[in-house]
C-alpha cells in the first residue's frame, strides 16, 4: 500500500490527512489547482486547492441534504438554479424530482465538470439531462443578469476563499432574491460552525438582511471539517423544515428521509446562541 498522504489544513492548529494509493489526475485550471486521488478509506476524491470536495464514500450525504430539503419543502420546484456544483452531484439529486421542468447550472470552472464526467460518472450522471442548461460562467455575474424566475436556488460552492469568496456576500444574496419567484427560496452551504464560525454567522446575518424567513439545518459529513456541517435557507414564503403536503420523496435514498428532514433543523444550543 502506498504511503502517500494528502494533508488538508483548516486552521493553524488543525489539519487532517488521508492516505492515498494513487494520484489519478492533476492540473492547474485558470481558477484553482484540481486533483483527483484514490484514497484508502473514501475511494476516489476530488480536491480543489488542497481541500477535499467530494469522495465516493460519502458524497451522497451532502448532495442529498443540500438538494432535497429545499426541493421537498417547496410545493412546486419547477425551475431551479444551481450556482457552482460543477461535479454534478447536486444536479443529480435535483433531477430526480419529476416536477422539475428546467435547471440552470452556473459553474465557473469547466475543468471541474470535465474531471467529474471522467472520474466520477456516478456523480456526474445527470449532466446530460435534457432539462439542464449548463453555463460556464461566473455565478456573481450571472446573478446580476436577467434570468429566472426560479422557484429554488441552490448555492453549492466551495469554501469562501478564492473563486468562491464573492458568493458569501449580502449583495450576492440580494441578487439571488431578485432571481426568485414570489414564493422562492435559496439554500447555501454555510460551512462548519465550529471551525468557520465567522463565515457561518455571516451567511445567516446576510440572508436575514434579504429574506423574511431564514433557517439553518445540519448534516454530518465525514470528509468535511470534523463535526456538523450547516446549510442556511432564505425563503420568501415557505418553511424549509416542513415537507410540502403535495410532494413525494424520490426513491431510493441513502441518507435523506422525512425524519432526517425534520431533525436536521434541531440545532444544538451553542449554535442557537451563535445565531442570536
Amino acid at each position: 500500500m502506498s504511503n502517500y498522504w494528502i494533508y488538508e489544513t483548516h486552521t493553524p492548529g488543525y489539519e487532517v490527512r488521508w492516505r492515498i494509493t494513487d494520484i489519478l489526475h492533476q492540473e492547474t485550471t485558470p481558477f484553482q489547482k484540481l486533483e483527483v486521488v484514490e484514497t484508502v478509506e473514501f475511494g476516489r476524491a476530488l480536491i480543489l486547492d488542497g481541500a477535499l470536495q467530494i469522495s465516493e464514500k460519502d458524497e451522497f450525504i451532502y448532495h442529498e441534504m443540500i438538494a432535497h430539503v429545499p426541493m421537498l419543502s417547496h410545493p412546486h420546484p419547477n425551475r431551479v438554479l444551481i450556482v457552482g456544483g460543477g461535479d454534478g452531484g447536486t444536479l443529480r439529486e435535483v433531477a430526480r424530482h419529476p416536477e422539475l421542468q428546467l435547471v440552470d447550472m452556473v459553474e465557473i470552472d469547466e475543468r471541474v465538470v470535465e474531471a467529474s464526467k471522467r472520474f466520477f460518472p456516478q456523480v456526474a450522471s445527470a449532466l446530460n439531462d435534457p432539462r439542464l442548461n449548463l453555463y460556464i460562467a461566473d455565478g456573481i455575474e450571472f446573478a446580476r443578469g436577467n434570468h429566472g424566475p426560479y422557484d429554488v436556488i441552490i448555492v453549492d460552492s466551495s469554501d469562501p476563499v478564492g473563486p468562491a469568496e464573492p458568493l458569501f456576500t449580502v449583495d450576492f444574496y440580494r441578487n439571488l432574491y431578485n432571481l426568485l419567484d414570489e414564493d422562492g427560496m435559496v439554500v447555501v452551504q454555510s460551512e462548519s460552525p465550529l471551525f468557520f464560525a465567522d463565515s457561518f454567522k455571516n451567511v445567516y446575518s446576510f440572508l436575514n438582511q434579504v429574506f423574511p424567513l431564514v433557517q439553518v439545518y445540519m448534516a454530518f459529513i465525514p470528509t468535511y471539517v470534523s463535526g456538523p456541517w450547516t446549510f442556511t435557507v432564505g425563503s420568501k414564503k415557505y418553511r424549509a423544515d416542513e415537507i410540502a403536503e403535495n410532494r413525494s420523496i424520490p426513491s431510493p435514498m441513502k441518507y435523506y428521509n422525512r425524519s432526517i428532514h425534520k431533525a436536521a433543523f434541531a440545532l444544538p444550543e451553542f449554535i442557537l446562541q451563535m445565531l442570536e
